[in-house]
């Protein structure tokens, strides 16, 4: 790529594609354009982050990377609309991220071309994302270089082999719907025992973000990190055997083989 800023264009802005949008413009070197069915959507994550609206065409005859934003059931029917437009941009590099879509089954649809396949999550548009990513054979050093830059402002970036993609994003994508509801259980319990519903969700929230970030830093075993909380015949040890006794390891372990499972159905 040169040193001229890159253009970046979205075929969708919704939840995780506007999420991408707003971390990715707060590169520099970045341009910006977003098509979406839903003009009033695209008007507003425009405004957000100083984007040009335009079409799924444009975005993809004059872009150097497209991003793919589009639901799972209207895939095939979308990025096959836009073949022909990405023919005329064969320098272009096609960003997937859509559940189970493998780049065997974009290459199907759309040819032979420069693909990327990433599953991030929706903490990007804070700079706290985590996103898996692989390309295929036509991606080169420089292509992968690029990426990385335009994402670099998003979270944690990791290359993965495709073949664990799914079971990846079953962890680190839909897991944030997890933890929000882990939060909100945590503070439900703290208002039962009187504290005012903000200090809850607060407390909980800084709590939890103190605590992944410790495991990260740490490098320890989260067991081990649990077990330094818990004092002998303490509060801790207490709440943590009520959770056992709830099976609470075996619902989080088996919500994420649940999603797992659905994304591979996705992708049939």
């Amino acid at each position: 790529m040169s040193s001229k800023k890159i253009k970046i264009g979205f075929v969708g802005c919704g939840n995780m594609g506007g999420a991408i949008a707003r971390a990715i413009s707060s590169n520099s070197n970045t341009k910006l354009y977003i098509s979406d069915p839903n003009i009033e959507k695209a008007i507003t994550v425009s405004n957000e982050i100083d984007a040009e609206i335009s079409d799924n065409i444009t975005v993809c005859r004059t872009c150097d990377f497209v991003f793919l934003a589009i639901k799972p059931n209207l895939y095939s029917e979308v990025v096959t609309s836009l073949a022909e437009a990405l023919d005329d941009n064969p320098s272009c590099v096609l960003v997937s991220m859509a559940a189970g879509i493998s780049l065997e089954a974009l290459t199907s649809l759309v040819g032979q071309r420069k693909m990327i396949r990433i599953m991030p999550n929706t903490p990007v548009s804070v700079g706290k994302g985590m996103t898996l990513w692989c390309g295929n054979n036509m991606i080169g050093e420089e292509d992968k270089a690029a990426f990385v830059n335009i994402m670099n402002n998003s979270g944690r970036l990791d290359e993965l082999s495709e073949k664990y993609i799914d079971a990846a994003s079953a962890l680190s994508g839909c897991g944030p719907a997890f933890v929000y509801m882990f939060c909100e259980a945590l503070s439900d319990g703290a208002v039962a025992c009187g504290l005012p519903r903000d200090k809850a969700m607060a407390y909980a929230a800084q709590m939890m973000s103190g605590a992944a970030e410790m495991l990260l830093v740490s490098g320890k075993h989260p067991g081990t990190l649990k077990d330094e909380v818990c004092s002998p015949g303490g509060s801790t040890i207490e709440g943590v055997r009520t959770l056992d006794e709830s099976a609470f390891r075996g619902a989080c372990a088996n919500a994420v083989i649940a999603s797992y499972e659905k994304t591979r159905l996705l992708g049939k």
